[in-house]
């Protein structure tokens, strides 16, 4: 059998024999790389373990760590659990079971009405089938021998996804012991690597997101390799929901969701005063960098949106409306918007880089079945700005925007950020070469900042690459909010020009950037990276002052007015309540100052003072004490600082 050259990652090369598998070429290396690999990437193409190695190729080892990893595990896992499933439920027809962000699910038809006691169950019968380790085995069938089989068994929904498959598609299954289902893979060689699984939730959904089609029952779950791994998760997720912002957000009044507009938040007045706060924070930032600030209409003609490409290739997002008997659409994005009002002016070299932001609220049509609290809205706030440039200033606005994208997260206490750069997807408009020297763009910038990157191929806009920003909150978890997008078509598709040092005109580059992202995702991320403990400058309510007795009424009311009066935001509860209560109250509210009045300092014109993180001290004369939390403010510190008399 004659022998195949193997490169590794680190360029290391290896010989093996033609028809090795992967997971054999493994254990050549290491028997902990075999053990801990989920797959294998031959060529940039995911593969089981179990694949040969037939021609010469470069291959990575997944493993649980990676993106890939968990997709690959969460995957196998929901394909155990829906095992588990039709084991304990017999008739049950299974239609879809992905990976998600944080585990999996599969949406069962089924005539047993799934009970969380089913949970426990189900759970037992994921252990078992995990013990008697069944291999995952892929096999491919033609179209129409893949039809036949589903359609022996009853199972409409994978007949239906088989149909429409595109001709010539491999149509692959993957056989468990006595579960088949169908699946392009890869999996993980048997069952016996889903060694700890805990199921979470049911919940409805239709089929295809569809209300037209059938309800399905949605069970979500999550798997590690090992026990150790899932209990520490279990802590982290305990603390999630404690943290969880849609609770967070009913406790201290800050917004709701209403039957009458379902995905679109409402805001009370509390959450009002942080999202204000967020808006007066990036305008600041904006004027500081040189920005100007536009404001569009959230109603745009439908021709609008076919020049701009979205029409084509966003339709299924935007909402539709009808004016005098035109066509228009509901803006999903802010820049067609921000190219007319370029376009309303004659336009010189000299002008650019021009910088105009805008705090648009756009709408998309999300299904009902993601909508997720601030997390996943059908109206929110894009803090956007469009940079209009010449192709020789990209890398350098590219690189300014960069360095500004990380102050602001600093400046919330996000100091582990990822970053990544998304490549072009297939569906997509503009030319080869003007993709080419955006991607070189954003790469050189991150070269010049110093900052490492990873790849996401295929997952640009359709009108360009972009820089994708990941911050960590304190739970460990990432989420992805601003970018950065180098956009060569949507400039040429409007015609919009500059006149250039040689006199003619010439069509600009178009920078897209959003930095919070969503003002609405990102209050519900740092909602949850604070706990609801915000940083004093962002609190509702600053500080609130409470009686002891009622003859400090009137030294109570006196504190709150000097604080109001230096623009704290502050409340006083001169209430018959006990002293214990209101201060749980205050806390349950997340009020960062708690000042207490009673005789003593109602005659020494003191207070006596307690936080959220429970610092306390006494007799600091109020004098003293109304300039230490207004500098705190002004300077938007993260930290609150202790007040000291004397």
């Amino acid at each position: 059998m004659s022998s195949i050259e193997v490169t590794l990652p680190d360029g290391s090369t290896r010989s093996v024999e033609r028809g090795t598998s992967c997971l054999e070429f493994a254990r050549t290396i290491g028997r902990k790389l075999a053990e801990d690999a989920l797959a294998a990437e031959v060529d940039g193409v995911l593969r089981d373990l179990g694949s040969p190695l037939t021609e010469s190729a470069t291959v990575r080892f997944v493993m649980f760590e990676s993106d890939a990893g968990r997709d690959i595990f969460w995957h196998s896992s929901s394909h155990v659990m829906a095992q588990a499933v039709c084991r304990l439920f017999p008739g049950t027809r299974y239609s879809i079971g992905p990976a998600i962000e944080n585990g999996f699910y599969y949406d069962f038809d089924s005539e047993h009405v799934f009970t969380p006691e089913d949970l426990v169950r189900i759970e037992t019968e994921m252990a078992r089938i995990a013990s008697e380790k069944i291999p995952f085995v892929r096999r491919e069938l033609p179209r129409d021998e893949a039809v036949a089989f589903f359609a022996e068994r009853g199972n409409t929904y994978k007949t239906e996804i088989i149909s429409e498959l595109p001709e010539g598609s491999i149509i692959s299954l993957y056989e468990q012991g006595d579960f088949v289902d169908l699946c392009r893979g890869p999996h993980v060689p048997h069952t016996g690597y889903v060694k700890a699984a805990k199921l979470l939730s049911l919940a409805g959904a239709y089929w295809r997101g569809d209300q037209k089609n059938r309800m399905l029952q949605r069970i979500y779950g999550i798997s590690f390799p090992s026990k150790k791994q899932l209990d520490e998760w279990v802590v982290r997720f305990e603390e999630a929901k404690k943290r969880d912002h849609r609770r967070i957000g009913r406790e201290m009044d800050l917004f709701s969701f209403q039957d009458e507009g379902p995905g679109f938040p409402f805001w009370h007045p509390n959450g009002t005063i942080v999202f204000n706060e967020l808006v007066d924070y990036i305008r600041e930032k904006n004027t500081a960098r040189g920005y100007g600030e536009v404001r569009t209409p959230p109603i745009l003609n439908e021709s609008l949106w076919h020049t701009s490409g979205h029409w084509d290739n966003f339709h299924e997002n935007m909402y539709f409306t009808e004016i005098d008997s035109q066509g228009f659409a509901v803006k999903p994005m802010n820049c067609p918007g921000g190219l007319l009002i370029y376009k309303s002016t004659l336009h010189s070299y000299r002008e650019l880089p021009l910088k105009n932001a805008e705090l648009g609220l756009v709408h998309r049509h999300e299904l009902s079945g993601v909508l997720h609290g601030l997390f996943r809205v059908r109206s929110f706030t894009q803090d956007d700005a469009h940079i209009f440039c010449t192709p020789e200033q990209i890398r350098e606005q590219v690189l300014d925007t960069i360095r500004y994208t990380t102050e602001v997260y600093r400046d919330f206490g996000f100091q582990d950020i990822a970053i990544f750069i998304a490549t072009r997807p297939e569906k997509s408009i503009g030319s080869d070469e003007d993709w080419n020297l955006a991607t070189d763009a954003l790469t050189g910038a991150m070269a010049d900042v110093g900052m490492e990157y990873k790849i996401k191929k295929g997952e640009g806009a359709f009108y360009g690459p972009k820089i994708e920003f990941n911050i960590k909150d304190s739970l460990g978890r990432n989420w992805q909010c601003g970018t950065i997008q180098v956009d060569f078509s949507m400039p040429a598709r409007f015609g919009i020009c500059y006149r250039g040092s040689d006199g003619k005109d010439h069509t600009p580059v178009m920078l897209h950037r959003a930095i919070f992202g969503s003002l609405e995702r990102f209050i519900g991320i740092i909602t949850e990276h604070f706990a609801g403990k915000f940083p004093l400058w962002i609190a509702p309510v600053q500080a609130i002052v409470l009686s002891i007795n009622d003859t400090a009424r009137e030294w109570t009311g006196a504190v709150t007015e000097k604080l109001r009066q230096a623009g704290v935001r502050a409340e006083k509860d001169d209430s018959s309540d006990s002293l214990g209560n209101k201060i749980r109250l205050a806390r349950n509210r997340r009020i960062p100052y708690i000042f207490i009045i009673g005789d003593k300092e109602r005659e020494t014109a003191t207070v006596s003072w307690k936080t959220y993180h429970d610092d306390n001290a006494g007799g600091v004369p109020v004098e003293e004490a109304v300039p230490v939390i207004v500098n705190a403010i002004r300077g938007r510190s993260l930290e609150l600082p202790k007040i000291t008399g004397g």
